[in-house]
C-alpha cells in the first residue's frame, strides 16, 4: 500500500491552503482519499502506484508543498487515513521530514519496506521533479493541451493558434516523451518499494470505503 502524506510549506506567509489542495486532489482514486490530518498536512492511501507518481508529480507542480511518499504494509485500514496504522504510515511520516529539508532541490522523498528500491524510486520522480520544474510556459501549454486534446499534434496546434512544427519544437523541448518513458520506471520502482505484501486488518468502515 501507498500513502501519502503533503504538507505546506511556509503556510504563516501565504496563509492556509490546505482546503484548496484537497479541491484538486478530490478526483484522486484511492482507497481512502485525502483528508487534513494535522495543521496544513494532508494524507491518503493509494493502492495504485501509478496514481501515486502522478499526484505526487502534479502537486509538485503547483509548488509549495513537500511530498512525502511511504510504500510498505497496512495493519489497521480504518474508515480514514488519520486513524490508520502500519509501516506505510510510518513511512510517509519519514518521507515527508525528509522532503522538508533545506537542501533538497525538489521536495520530495519516498521511504518503503524495501529500502533500496524506495531510495531508486525517489531518485527517479526527483529528477523527473526538476525536469518539470524547469519545462517552460510554452512547453506546458504543449504539455496541457495534448493531455487535454488526446494524441495529435495538429489539434494541439490549432487550439494554441501556432503550427504543428511549433508544437513538436515545443514538446522536444519540454523533454515530454523522456518523461512519459520514465512514469512506469518510477511507478515499477515504487510497488517494489512496498516489500512483501503487508498485513491489512479491515476497520469498521473498510467495505463501505471501496464504493
Amino acid at each position: 500500500m501507498l500513502v501519502l502524506t503533503i504538507d505546506q510549506k511556509g503556510s504563516r506567509r501565504t496563509g492556509d491552503r490546505v482546503e484548496e489542495l484537497l479541491a484538486r486532489l478530490a478526483d484522486v482514486p484511492a482507497v481512502r482519499p485525502f483528508e487534513r490530518t494535522v495543521g496544513d498536512e494532508v494524507q491518503a492511501v493509494v493502492a495504485d502506484a501509478s496514481t501515486a507518481v502522478r499526484t505526487a508529480l502534479d502537486v509538485l507542480r503547483g509548488g509549495g508543498w513537500s511530498v512525502g511518499i511511504g510504500a510498505g504494509g497496512v495493519e489497521v485500514l480504518a474508515s480514514s487515513s488519520r486513524a490508520s496504522s502500519g509501516r506505510a504510515f510510518v513511512h510517509a511520516r519519514d518521507a515527508v521530514t525528509a522532503a522538508k529539508g533545506r537542501q533538497r532541490p525538489v521536495a520530495l522523498a519516498v521511504r518503503g519496506d524495501d529500502p533500496t528500491a524506495a531510495e531508486d524510486a525517489e531518485a527517479v520522480l526527483v529528477l523527473l521533479g526538476a525536469l518539470r520544474a524547469r519545462r517552460s510556459d510554452a512547453g506546458w501549454q504543449a504539455v496541457d493541451a495534448l493531455l487535454t486534446d488526446g494524441p495529435g499534434q495538429d489539434r494541439v496546434a490549432r487550439r494554441l493558434g501556432v503550427t504543428q512544427q511549433a508544437v513538436s519544437q515545443r514538446l522536444r523541448a519540454a523533454l515530454w516523451a523522456e518523461e512519459q518513458a520514465a512514469l512506469p520506471t518510477a511507478a515499477r520502482l515504487l510497488e517494489r518499494a512496498q516489500g512483501g505484501t503487508g498485513h491489512q486488518d479491515e476497520g469498521p468502515g473498510d467495505a463501505a470505503g471501496r464504493g
